[in-house]
């Protein structure tokens, strides 16, 4: 069994409660507006880390793709900052999940088969919305699991 860690829209700030919430995962999906290198340089001590770019990542970010796949115990998982940005059919394309992120909203939803997770906003908080990161549980020949985490900050 594998267990992912889910985290978006950090905007430079990699809380406390955040890294702590992802130790112990077996990597870490990171879907867009990282903020800063070093956040990803902190959750490269926790996990490998899969990265896309949002919207908000500058200069400094631009090496990071746009969208990616992470193929993990099996399971093919599209990782994408803007979800209308979505570059494929993701239920065409075979892929099991796609993870999110840009509305700061935490969000599990299935569509067409598909399993859809925003993991909501583990950096500065906006307007009255949670503070929040996601897991994905993956178990070869199993529907991958997801749930999401409040962060009391």
């Amino acid at each position: 069994m594998t267990v992912l860690g889910l985290i978006s829209d950090t905007h430079g700030l990699l809380r406390p409660e955040a890294a702590a919430a992802l130790a112990g995962v077996d990597a870490i999906l990171h879907a867009g507006d990282v903020g800063a290198p070093d956040v990803l340089a902190a959750l490269r001590g926790i996990a490998p880390v899969f990265a896309v770019r949002g919207n908000v990542d500058g200069c400094e970010l631009a090496s990071l793709p746009l969208d990616t796949v992470a193929s993990l115990d099996g399971v093919d998982i599209y990782v994408v900052h803007i979800l209308r940005d979505i570059a494929i059919d993701p239920a065409a394309a075979g892929m099991s999940v796609v993870v999110h992120g840009h509305t700061h909203k935490p969000l599990i939803e299935e569509k067409e088969g598909v399993l859809y997770v925003n993991p909501g906003s583990a950096g500065p908080r906006r307007f009255a919305l949670p503070v929040s990161v996601g897991f994905l549980r993956l178990a070869r020949g199993q529907k991958p699991e997801a749930r999401l985490k409040m962060l009391d900050v």
